[in-house]
């Protein structure tokens, strides 16, 4: 996943390592075109796939598979015409419980979806949306609900990137309902973030490095330049620090709901991905359950061997306190 920036080898030994134990998701055959009304049984949002594909006549599909025992809910909204370019919405559903994190809810260069809801928007070269719903009646308290579409964003209208985040959480109200979720529920989205990583001097941060540094960091490390996303609630984000030294800096990390338990399997299975990082944990109410926060100085490793760093351990210690307080703060999670 990007934040964890994992190499190819470990991605592929963790997709062994699961397949070996039998624990990757497998999905039946596909079912036939299905009735709009009983397509991811009700949940996906008809009205705005309609307006997203501009009110072509659409066909649906979908069908029902497995991830860690629990049962997740896959299913796609196309035009039938030729004109619409294969051009396809795509929908997911899993409790919260089956942690299995992908695209937005991973992506730290995904910005909040804002509207009130915790989830993630990724206006990057194929948009993708999620969001967490609060659901006491699903395994982990939570929905986690997934969109995208696997086109180049190139290709599609501003209208239509704005539209999948409208898709995603007419679906998710849908889903709610359907299984007597309690969570509260955001508006329709009217606009989409589509701000990149910003750079800033340290102490004008405004995003996810706000009220992290202090002034006694900034004498302390040396440090000058921020870079940043969005600040708000997004399942995954991140705050980078240019340190003096060629080539290091400071990375922390939030990761909240199915993305923290997916990271914090992953540190449990990879040790050797995270030496010398600090990690901790936070409780938060409902489907963000507890989320879990990292602080790195990369590079992590030099060639093969540990990479000399600049930073002590007091004073990551200190930057990972603000970070988790700030980033939970903005999440309603508690702090003291």
């Amino acid at each position: 996943m990007t934040g964890r920036r994992r190499t190819g080898a470990a991605v592929l030994s963790l997709v062994l390592a699961l397949a070996a134990g039998g624990l990757i998701w497998g999905f039946g055959p596909w079912d036939g075109e299905s009735d709009p009304a009983d397509t991811c049984r009700g949940s996906l949002a008809v009205e705005e796939a309609g307006k997203f594909f501009g009110g072509a006549e659409l066909e649906f599909r979908g069908h029902a598979g497995e991830w860690m025992g629990h049962e997740t809910e896959y299913c796609t909204a196309q035009a039938r015409s030729e004109e619409s370019g294969g051009v396809r919405l795509k929908l997911s559903l899993r409790p919260a419980a089956a942690h299995r994190a992908s695209r937005a809810a991973e992506e730290t260069s995904a910005a909040p979806i804002g509207y009130g809801w915790n989830g993630s928007f990724d206006a990057g070269y194929n948009p993708a949306a999620a969001v967490l719903v609060d659901c006491a009646p699903l395994p982990g308290n939570g929905l986690l609900v997934l969109a995208d579409i696997p086109e180049d964003i190139r290709k599609l209208s501003d209208e239509q990137v704005s539209g999948l985040a409208r898709f995603t959480t007419e679906s998710a109200r849908l889903a709610a309902k359907r299984y007597n979720c309690e969570g509260p529920l955001g508006k329709l989205p009217s606009t989409v973030d589509r701000t990149e990583w910003q750079e800033y001097p340290v102490a004008r941060t405004k995003g996810t490095c706000r009220d992290v540094v202090t002034a006694r960091d900034i004498a302390r490390l040396g440090l000058t330049t921020a870079s940043e996303m969005p600040a708000g609630r997004a399942l995954t984000e991140e705050c980078s620090l240019d340190l003096p030294a060629k080539g290091h800096s400071i990375r922390l990390t939030a990761y909240y709901g199915p993305s923290a338990q997916q990271e914090m399997y992953l540190d449990k299975r990879y040790p050797g991905s995270v030496k010398g990082a600090i990690m901790r944990s936070h409780p938060c109410n409902g489907a963000l359950g507890t989320a879990y926060f990292k602080f790195e100085e990369l590079p992590l490793q030099d060639a093969g061997k540990d990479a000399r760093k600049t930073v002590r351990g007091e004073d990551g210690q200190r930057l990972l306190t603000a970070f988790t307080a700030a980033s939970a703060a903005r999440h309603g999670c508690p702090v003291t």
